[in-house]
Protein backbone atom coordinates (compact mmCIF):
# COMPACT_ATOMS: atom_id res chain seq x y z
CA UNK A 1 0.00 0.00 0.00
CA UNK A 2 1.16 3.46 -0.51
CA UNK A 3 1.10 4.65 3.05
CA UNK A 4 3.30 1.75 3.50
CA UNK A 5 5.94 2.72 1.33
CA UNK A 6 5.38 6.66 2.19
CA UNK A 7 6.11 5.67 5.61
CA UNK A 8 8.93 3.79 5.46
CA UNK A 9 10.41 6.70 3.68
CA UNK A 10 9.76 8.97 6.46
CA UNK A 11 11.35 6.44 9.23
CA UNK A 12 14.27 6.44 7.25
CA UNK A 13 14.98 10.01 6.72
CA UNK A 14 13.96 10.44 10.45
CA UNK A 15 16.67 7.79 11.29
CA UNK A 16 18.64 10.08 8.82
CA UNK A 17 18.52 12.92 10.92
CA UNK A 18 18.85 11.20 13.91
CA UNK A 19 22.25 9.40 12.40
CA UNK A 20 23.40 13.63 11.49
CA UNK A 21 22.77 15.06 14.65
CA UNK A 22 24.89 12.39 16.41
CA UNK A 23 27.64 12.61 13.61
CA UNK A 24 27.56 16.38 14.02
CA UNK A 25 27.59 15.98 17.98
CA UNK A 26 30.47 13.65 17.70
CA UNK A 27 32.73 15.80 15.23
CA UNK A 28 32.34 18.75 17.77
CA UNK A 29 33.52 16.23 20.38
CA UNK A 30 36.51 15.08 18.56
CA UNK A 31 37.86 17.36 16.94
CA UNK A 32 37.15 15.90 13.54
CA UNK A 33 38.20 12.39 15.07
CA UNK A 34 35.98 9.66 15.91
CA UNK A 35 37.10 8.38 19.18
CA UNK A 36 34.08 10.08 21.24
CA UNK A 37 31.60 9.39 18.68
CA UNK A 38 32.75 5.57 18.58
CA UNK A 39 32.28 4.87 22.60
CA UNK A 40 28.44 6.67 22.81
CA UNK A 41 27.69 4.91 19.66
CA UNK A 42 28.78 1.60 20.88
CA UNK A 43 26.94 2.38 24.06
CA UNK A 44 23.68 3.06 22.27
CA UNK A 45 24.43 0.42 20.12
CA UNK A 46 24.80 -2.24 23.28
CA UNK A 47 21.76 -0.46 24.87
CA UNK A 48 19.88 -1.35 22.32
CA UNK A 49 20.47 -5.03 21.65
CA UNK A 50 19.37 -5.60 25.19
CA UNK A 51 16.56 -3.19 24.86
CA UNK A 52 15.59 -5.33 21.38
CA UNK A 53 16.15 -8.86 23.04
CA UNK A 54 14.50 -8.16 26.50
CA UNK A 55 12.07 -5.74 25.37
CA UNK A 56 8.84 -8.26 26.29
CA UNK A 57 10.66 -8.91 30.20
CA UNK A 58 11.31 -4.85 30.61
CA UNK A 59 7.80 -4.11 29.75
CA UNK A 60 6.00 -6.94 31.33
CA UNK A 61 8.20 -6.05 34.92
CA UNK A 62 7.46 -2.33 33.92
CA UNK A 63 3.69 -3.50 34.58
CA UNK A 64 3.34 -6.02 36.96
CA UNK A 65 1.76 -8.11 34.49
CA UNK A 66 1.16 -11.78 35.21
CA UNK A 67 0.47 -14.72 32.81
CA UNK A 68 -2.69 -15.86 32.39
CA UNK A 69 -4.55 -18.96 31.65
CA UNK A 70 -7.42 -19.39 29.25
CA UNK A 71 -10.00 -20.56 31.82
CA UNK A 72 -8.89 -17.22 33.26
CA UNK A 73 -9.42 -15.20 30.21
CA UNK A 74 -11.22 -17.34 27.19
CA UNK A 75 -12.35 -14.22 25.40
CA UNK A 76 -8.71 -13.14 25.20
CA UNK A 77 -7.73 -16.01 23.84
CA UNK A 78 -9.97 -16.49 21.73
CA UNK A 79 -9.46 -13.51 20.10
CA UNK A 80 -5.84 -13.25 19.59
CA UNK A 81 -5.90 -17.43 18.33
CA UNK A 82 -8.40 -15.72 15.94
CA UNK A 83 -6.16 -13.00 14.81
CA UNK A 84 -3.04 -14.72 14.61
CA UNK A 85 -4.12 -17.81 13.14
CA UNK A 86 -5.60 -15.87 10.33
CA UNK A 87 -2.07 -13.80 10.27
CA UNK A 88 -0.19 -17.22 9.96
CA UNK A 89 1.40 -16.31 12.87
CA UNK A 90 2.60 -17.98 16.32
CA UNK A 91 0.26 -17.49 19.35
CA UNK A 92 1.97 -14.91 21.39
CA UNK A 93 1.94 -15.28 25.41
CA UNK A 94 -0.67 -13.50 27.61
CA UNK A 95 -0.60 -11.51 30.17
CA UNK A 96 -2.83 -9.17 32.51
CA UNK A 97 -1.58 -5.95 34.30
CA UNK A 98 -3.31 -5.30 37.78
CA UNK A 99 -3.95 -1.42 37.22
CA UNK A 100 -7.44 -0.28 36.88
CA UNK A 101 -5.59 2.44 34.03
CA UNK A 102 -7.17 0.82 30.42
CA UNK A 103 -4.41 0.20 28.55
CA UNK A 104 -2.81 -2.52 26.26
CA UNK A 105 0.49 -3.22 24.56
CA UNK A 106 2.85 -6.30 22.93
CA UNK A 107 6.06 -6.83 22.53
CA UNK A 108 8.70 -9.20 22.20
CA UNK A 109 11.72 -9.60 19.17
CA UNK A 110 9.98 -11.17 16.66
CA UNK A 111 6.79 -13.34 16.37
CA UNK A 112 7.64 -16.07 17.95
CA UNK A 113 8.77 -14.18 20.69
CA UNK A 114 6.07 -11.74 21.29
CA UNK A 115 3.55 -11.07 24.44
CA UNK A 116 0.56 -9.18 24.33
CA UNK A 117 -0.83 -7.81 27.50
CA UNK A 118 -4.03 -5.76 28.68
CA UNK A 119 -4.70 -4.09 32.22
CA UNK A 120 -7.56 -5.18 33.80
CA UNK A 121 -9.12 -1.52 33.22
CA UNK A 122 -9.20 -2.18 29.71
CA UNK A 123 -10.83 -5.97 30.22
CA UNK A 124 -13.41 -4.05 32.40
CA UNK A 125 -14.06 -1.18 30.13
CA UNK A 126 -14.39 -2.87 26.41
CA UNK A 127 -17.04 -5.38 24.86
CA UNK A 128 -15.32 -8.18 22.37
CA UNK A 129 -15.50 -5.88 19.81
CA UNK A 130 -13.95 -3.36 20.52
CA UNK A 131 -11.32 -5.75 22.57
CA UNK A 132 -10.58 -7.38 19.20
CA UNK A 133 -9.74 -4.05 17.86
CA UNK A 134 -7.15 -3.06 20.15
CA UNK A 135 -5.36 -6.52 19.82
CA UNK A 136 -5.94 -6.44 16.51
CA UNK A 137 -3.96 -3.51 16.45
CA UNK A 138 -1.17 -4.69 18.72
CA UNK A 139 -0.50 -8.28 17.05
CA UNK A 140 0.27 -5.96 14.29
CA UNK A 141 3.17 -3.60 15.94
CA UNK A 142 5.07 -7.10 16.41
CA UNK A 143 4.55 -8.25 13.11
CA UNK A 144 5.46 -5.13 11.78
CA UNK A 145 8.90 -5.47 13.81
CA UNK A 146 7.97 -1.76 15.41
CA UNK A 147 9.64 -3.11 18.48
CA UNK A 148 13.16 -2.51 16.71
CA UNK A 149 12.46 0.60 15.04
CA UNK A 150 11.62 1.99 18.38
CA UNK A 151 14.44 0.29 20.46
CA UNK A 152 16.46 1.54 17.85
CA UNK A 153 14.80 4.97 17.97
CA UNK A 154 15.08 5.43 21.69
CA UNK A 155 18.52 4.46 21.75
CA UNK A 156 20.30 6.36 19.21
CA UNK A 157 18.11 9.72 20.95
CA UNK A 158 19.84 8.25 24.43
CA UNK A 159 23.26 8.81 23.13
CA UNK A 160 22.78 12.08 21.29
CA UNK A 161 21.53 13.33 24.15
CA UNK A 162 24.28 12.01 26.23
CA UNK A 163 26.81 13.43 24.01
CA UNK A 164 24.98 17.06 23.64
CA UNK A 165 25.09 16.86 27.49
CA UNK A 166 29.00 15.54 27.65
CA UNK A 167 30.06 18.67 25.28
CA UNK A 168 27.81 21.36 26.96
CA UNK A 169 29.44 20.42 30.11
CA UNK A 170 33.24 19.66 28.86
CA UNK A 171 33.02 22.49 26.41
CA UNK A 172 33.08 20.13 23.24
CA UNK A 173 33.51 22.40 20.06
CA UNK A 174 33.87 25.26 22.05
CA UNK A 175 37.72 25.99 22.14
CA UNK A 176 39.14 28.14 19.74
CA UNK A 177 42.10 26.28 18.65
CA UNK A 178 40.06 23.91 17.27
CA UNK A 179 38.53 26.29 14.76
CA UNK A 180 34.98 25.90 16.34
CA UNK A 181 32.29 28.53 16.45
CA UNK A 182 31.77 28.58 19.90
CA UNK A 183 27.73 30.04 19.47
CA UNK A 184 27.36 27.11 16.73
CA UNK A 185 28.39 24.41 19.29
CA UNK A 186 26.09 26.06 22.02
CA UNK A 187 23.38 25.70 19.82
CA UNK A 188 23.99 22.39 18.76
CA UNK A 189 24.25 20.94 22.64
CA UNK A 190 21.01 22.70 23.54
CA UNK A 191 18.76 21.75 20.69
CA UNK A 192 19.88 18.30 19.99
CA UNK A 193 18.11 16.36 22.80
CA UNK A 194 15.46 18.77 21.73
CA UNK A 195 15.62 17.38 17.97
CA UNK A 196 16.47 13.99 18.80
CA UNK A 197 13.47 13.36 20.94
CA UNK A 198 11.28 14.91 18.27
CA UNK A 199 12.47 12.76 15.55
CA UNK A 200 11.79 9.85 18.08
CA UNK A 201 7.98 11.05 18.60
CA UNK A 202 7.76 11.39 15.05
CA UNK A 203 9.03 7.78 14.35
CA UNK A 204 6.17 6.36 17.45
CA UNK A 205 3.18 8.42 15.79
CA UNK A 206 3.98 7.05 12.19
CA UNK A 207 4.44 3.26 13.51
CA UNK A 208 0.92 4.19 15.99
CA UNK A 209 -1.39 4.97 12.43
CA UNK A 210 0.18 2.12 10.68
CA UNK A 211 -0.67 -0.33 13.95
CA UNK A 212 -4.18 1.41 13.21
CA UNK A 213 -4.72 0.81 9.23
CA UNK A 214 -2.67 -2.86 9.75
CA UNK A 215 -4.86 -4.24 12.87
CA UNK A 216 -8.15 -2.30 11.27
CA UNK A 217 -7.37 -4.85 8.06
CA UNK A 218 -6.57 -7.84 10.17
CA UNK A 219 -9.48 -7.51 12.04
CA UNK A 220 -11.90 -6.47 9.30
CA UNK A 221 -13.57 -4.06 11.40
CA UNK A 222 -12.35 -0.42 11.83
CA UNK A 223 -15.11 1.19 13.83
CA UNK A 224 -14.44 -1.30 16.64
CA UNK A 225 -10.93 -0.34 16.81
CA UNK A 226 -12.67 3.40 16.33
CA UNK A 227 -15.16 2.90 19.40
CA UNK A 228 -12.42 1.35 21.65
CA UNK A 229 -10.24 4.34 20.84
CA UNK A 230 -12.80 7.02 22.40
CA UNK A 231 -13.25 4.90 25.67
CA UNK A 232 -9.24 4.67 26.23
CA UNK A 233 -9.09 8.34 25.57
CA UNK A 234 -11.77 8.92 28.64
CA UNK A 235 -10.56 5.92 30.68
CA UNK A 236 -7.00 7.22 30.71
CA UNK A 237 -7.23 10.73 31.43
CA UNK A 238 -9.59 9.74 34.56
CA UNK A 239 -7.30 7.10 35.59
CA UNK A 240 -3.85 7.89 34.48
CA UNK A 241 -0.41 5.35 35.20
CA UNK A 242 2.17 7.75 37.98
CA UNK A 243 4.91 8.89 35.98
CA UNK A 244 7.49 6.73 37.45
CA UNK A 245 10.97 6.60 34.97
CA UNK A 246 10.01 2.80 34.30
CA UNK A 247 6.15 2.98 33.20
CA UNK A 248 7.56 6.40 31.24
CA UNK A 249 10.48 4.20 29.34
CA UNK A 250 7.54 1.56 28.02
CA UNK A 251 5.02 3.98 27.56
CA UNK A 252 5.27 4.42 23.47
CA UNK A 253 4.26 0.55 23.85
CA UNK A 254 1.03 0.69 25.05
CA UNK A 255 -2.02 1.95 22.76
CA UNK A 256 -3.25 4.61 24.34
CA UNK A 257 -0.68 7.36 26.03
CA UNK A 258 -0.74 6.61 29.93
CA UNK A 259 -0.36 9.80 31.27
CA UNK A 260 -2.36 12.78 31.61
CA UNK A 261 -1.14 15.48 29.56
CA UNK A 262 -1.75 19.25 28.40
CA UNK A 263 -0.32 21.90 26.42
CA UNK A 264 3.28 21.58 25.45
CA UNK A 265 3.32 17.68 27.47
CA UNK A 266 0.48 17.23 24.53
CA UNK A 267 3.39 18.13 22.02
CA UNK A 268 5.88 15.39 23.71
CA UNK A 269 3.61 12.95 23.63
CA UNK A 270 4.66 9.81 21.92
CA UNK A 271 0.86 9.15 20.42
CA UNK A 272 -0.67 10.84 17.89
CA UNK A 273 -3.76 12.30 18.75
CA UNK A 274 -6.77 10.23 19.12
CA UNK A 275 -9.05 12.60 17.15
CA UNK A 276 -7.08 11.90 14.28
CA UNK A 277 -6.58 8.15 14.66
CA UNK A 278 -10.32 7.69 15.18
CA UNK A 279 -11.41 10.30 11.88
CA UNK A 280 -8.51 7.84 10.01
CA UNK A 281 -10.35 4.60 11.06
CA UNK A 282 -13.73 6.35 10.50
CA UNK A 283 -12.74 7.50 6.74
CA UNK A 284 -10.94 3.88 6.15
CA UNK A 285 -14.40 2.34 6.55
CA UNK A 286 -16.49 4.59 4.97
CA UNK A 287 -15.16 5.24 1.50
CA UNK A 288 -13.88 1.79 0.67
CA UNK A 289 -13.63 -0.35 3.74
CA UNK A 290 -10.65 -2.46 5.12
CA UNK A 291 -8.37 -4.17 2.58
CA UNK A 292 -8.27 -8.09 3.17
CA UNK A 293 -5.00 -8.98 3.28
CA UNK A 294 -5.02 -12.00 5.14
Amino acid sequence: MSHRHFNGLKTTALFGGMWALLLGIGWLLGRGTPRFLLLFTAIGLLSTAYSYWASDKIAIRAMRARPVSELEQPGMYRIVRELSTRARQPMPRLYVSPTSSPNAFATGRDPAHAAVCCTEGILGMLDERELRGVLGHELMHVYNRDILTSSVAAAVAGVITSLAQFALFFGGGSDRDRGGNPIAGLVMVLLAPLAATMIQLAISRTREYDADEDGSSLTGDPLALASALRKLEVGTNARPLPQEQKLVDVSHLMIANPFRGAGVAKMFATHPPMAERIARLEAMAGNQGPITRY
